[in-house]
């Protein structure tokens, strides 16, 4: 089986978040997800500090939000099973955890 890696540019606005990863282990972020765009990538951060991310898969079937756990897992530089989706897997609003 032919094992595709995609790789992602690391995002500098980010770079708060990952400091709390390392110091408490775990981290729970507001998303903010638009499915169905031309590219994956992180957007911006809001200024209640939700992270707006395109998504480049349409939302069907669990495509989008498994293209956002691999976007996080390498962004976060953890594996995909550290990363939950516990509110919003059927809605753009998510809240997720990513544990080390």
């Amino acid at each position: 089986m032919l094992l595709m890696q995609l790789y992602f540019p690391k995002n500098k606005m980010l770079e708060d978040y990952k400091k709390e990863l390392l110091d408490k282990g775990t981290i729970t972020l507001k998303v903010k997800v638009h499915a169905g765009a031309h590219e994956t990538k992180i957007k911006s951060i809001l200024t209640d500090g939700t992270i707006k991310i395109d998504i480049a898969k349409v939302p069907e079937n669990g495509k989008a939000n498994n293209l956002l756990i691999i976007l996080l897992s390498e962004e976060f530089e953890v594996p995909k099973a550290n990363i939950e989706i516990i509110m919003g897997a059927f809605s753009s609003d998510k809240v997720i955890k990513i544990s080390q």
